[in-house]
């Protein structure tokens, strides 16, 4: 371990997320305070490696896709055995990297398949003050007391064949917590009380998959049934409304009550993974397998009355799994097999595609003017945030990111497949 170092302080922002104010050094959810993947104003390094810029490293036991979320000087992260019998939640001290808590939560007699790509910890968690929530998928969901690790509640009474395993992130909206359970035989998304986790609504997704045996009796192939996508919450002629992805469709919900507005449907891809992306009144949505496509959905113009039309769609190069970013009019893309693309954020336009290198899984990650690219094989490309193509840098550890990075102030909080590091000049 390296020495650990001071960090800067944070400034504060405000999340408009229902997550109340988050401080800078807060990334509290999949993606940050905001759900988009930026820290505009964040500092972060731009070179590092196994002996440069490490001011910790921290194994990291067993196996976890899920991403790490930061509160008040705690990070929060969840692991399993490899064969899912064993789900634990893990606390470590921001500051210097040692691990607070180490909580086996849930033991399952018989896990449901999980791909090997996959993991039986994939989801991220959700933090505020005081609590932090943390979900397997169907094998069990937990609420736990940050300050002694205490479990408040638990929930495994919500059914899903995840077919591929679990891989939705839940939310915090208001008192509701806010959870997708996509799988090969229910297909549905359920708000709980976040004080006493009782279910306040759940709503079943209404799309046809169109996906029958000749009979009627449903096919038992589930991927077209299948998402790992995550909900946001956004701000629609001056009420709340939830857009979320399942498989085949993107759905408006009011997230009081679970009401469906509208749905999309579209039958060209199935299993979206990306969290859907807002701003200037577009809602940029990657349908997922089996070939990527992007779409930037109207979904201001359209409101709460109809489903939007599109302003564009793109299919080359577009990714499966990673979520892309958006920096002022741009937005930056990498497919899963590691060709980044520019493009112009309302019109699709193709501004630079270059090939980045690697593999990927794990989302983008944006400051002011940097984007940073983490792939499979554990190293990171960091571009300039601009119309024209720069790379900056290229670093490496020692494994490879499935995880998607987290933003301490100046610092970044990475989680390969074996070590969670904090990464600081």
């Amino acid at each position: 371990m390296a020495n650990a170092r001071l960090f800067f302080p944070a400034l504060t922002v405000l999340c408009g997320l229902g997550l109340g104010s988050a401080r800078a050094a807060d990334w509290p959810q999949f993606l940050g305070p905001t759900g988009q993947g930026t820290a505009l104003d964040a500092r972060l390094p731009l070179h590092w490696s196994e002996t440069n810029h490490v001011v910790w490293k921290t194994a990291v036991h067993d196996r976890g896709w899920s991403s790490p979320v930061l509160l008040d000087g705690q990070i929060w992260l969840t692991t399993a055995t490899e064969d899912g019998r064993e789900l634990y939640a893990l606390c470590l001290d921001a500051r210097t990297g040692r691990i607070l808590r180490d909580l086996k939560l849930f033991t399952v007699t018989e896990p449901q398949f999980a791909h090997q790509f996959n993991s039986y910890a994939s989801p991220t968690p959700v933090i505020e003050p005081g609590r932090v929530y943390v979900t397997f998928g169907s094998p069990g969901t937990a609420c736990l007391d940050t300050r002694t690790g205490r479990v408040l509640w638990t929930r495994r009474d919500l059914p899903c064949n995840h077919w591929r395993g679990a891989g939705s992130s839940p939310i915090l909206w208001r008192n509701l917590f806010i959870l997708h359970f996509d799988g090969a035989d229910y297909q549905y998304v359920v708000a709980l009380d976040k004080e006493t986790g009782r279910t306040v609504w759940r709503t079943r997704r209404t799309v046809d998959f169109r996906d029958l045996e000749p009979d009627g009796s449903i096919k038992l192939d589930g991927d077209l049934r299948k998402a790992f996508s995550t909900p946001l919450v956004i701000e629609l002629d001056g009420r709340p409304a939830l857009l979320s992805l399942g498989s085949r469709a993107l759905y408006l919900y009011d997230p009081a009550t679970g009401r469906e507005f509208w749905r999309f449907v579209q039958y060209h891809c199935h299993s979206g993974t990306c969290r859907p992306l807002y701003a200037d009144g577009l809602a940029l949505i990657g349908w997922g397998f089996p070939r990527g496509e992007l779409s930037a959905l109207k979904v201001a113009e359209a409101g709460f009355a109809h489903p939007p039309g599109e302003a564009w769609r793109v299919s080359r190069n577009a990714p499966n799994k990673p979520t892309p970013v958006r920096v002022g009019d741009l937005l930056f893309v990498v497919d899963d097999g590691g060709v980044g693309s520019c493009l112009e954020f309302r019109t699709g336009r193709s501004v630079w595609r270059k090939r980045i290198g690697g593999n990927y899984s794990a989302s983008l990650l944006a400051t002011r003017d940097r984007v940073y690219f983490f792939n499979e094989e554990g190293d990171t490309r960091v571009v300039r945030a601009a119309r024209r193509f720069a790379l900056l840098a290229e670093n490496r550890l020692d494994a490879g990111f499935m995880a998607s990075p987290a933003v301490d102030g100046n610092a970044l909080i990475l989680r390969t497949k074996t070590h969670l590091y904090r990464i600081a000049e």
